[in-house]
């Protein structure tokens, strides 16, 4: 099944998961992964569902065996699986990273779409991106909005700091790129 075709059957399945209308362009891969190369070490990966951002992580110098996907339907866990050998694919929610990746990941890269999630998730979901990052880890994600996916106040509690790094109109819809890091 092509990636496109996968990705529309689980839109009408399971529309709230997926909260896109269409994948991320290969723009959009490219901003995502424009900080990462070959010594960037492990990079964990966010719901890739059919592995548009993750090709962008491979092509940017990041090793299969250095890349770590957590994606939660069980569809596009196996097409992951298929399509991207040597890369470990967990099949569970990303708040559950720390239980499966050790401390020290030089980057987490999220497709997902915090945005449509309670806060309460998403703070859950950057939490645990910090726990196996690196003190000089990155962690990389896209919004549809104007502003990063969570509030200023969640991201002082942190004790992050958050800056945009890519605007990306050649995306259905146009997306913005946010990095955040260790205050």
């Amino acid at each position: 099944m092509s990636d496109t075709l996968l990705f529309f059957r689980q839109l009408l399945s399971r529309p709230k998961q997926v909260s896109a209308i269409a994948p991320s362009s290969r723009w959009l891969s490219r901003a995502m992964a424009q900080d990462l190369g070959p010594g960037t070490g492990r990079v964990v990966e966010f719901g890739p569902g059919t592995g548009v951002l993750t090709r962008g992580i491979l092509n940017a110098g990041v090793t299969p065996q250095n890349l770590t996907l957590f994606e939660m339907s069980a569809d596009f866990t196996s097409h992951l699986r298929t399509t991207f050998p040597g890369v470990t694919v967990h099949n569970t929610g990303a708040q559950n990273a720390p239980a499966h990746v050790a401390p020290g990941a030089g980057a987490v890269i999220s497709g997902l779409p915090l945005l449509s999630m309670p806060q309460e998730v998403r703070e859950s979901i950057v939490r645990a991106a910090f726990d196996i990052l690196s003190p000089t880890g990155i962690y990389v994600q896209f919004t549809y909005g104007p502003r990063p996916p969570i509030s200023d106040d969640q991201i002082a509690a942190l004790g992050l700091t958050v800056r945009q790094t890519a605007h990306v109109w050649l995306n259905l819809p146009p997306a913005r790129v946010f990095t955040f890091r260790r205050a």
